[in-house]
């Protein structure tokens, strides 16, 4: 799941190597932390949001079948 979030990420993105992303476990959740240069941040989160959620939902429906409670986070 992390390098499919990081792959999304690394598509959207001029500046691939500053591209991070960290995972946080806990009992039954995991918290993905996007991690890029701060002129990207404005590309990934997309016009009133809509590429973040986008991305989300995508990693959401990817998760179902392995019964986690999936989000993801973009720090800048």
């Amino acid at each position: 799941m992390k390098e499919l979030v990081e792959l999304l990420v690394k598509a959207l993105v001029d500046d691939t190597s500053a591209v991070e992303v960290t995972e946080v476990e806990d009992a039954r959740s995991v918290l993905y932390e996007v991690h890029v240069a701060p002129d990207e941040v404005g590309r990934v989160i997309g016009r009133q949001g809509k590429i973040i959620n986008a991305l989300r939902t995508v990693v959401k429906a990817a998760s179902t079948k392995d019964d986690l409670r999936v989000s993801v986070e973009l720090v800048a």
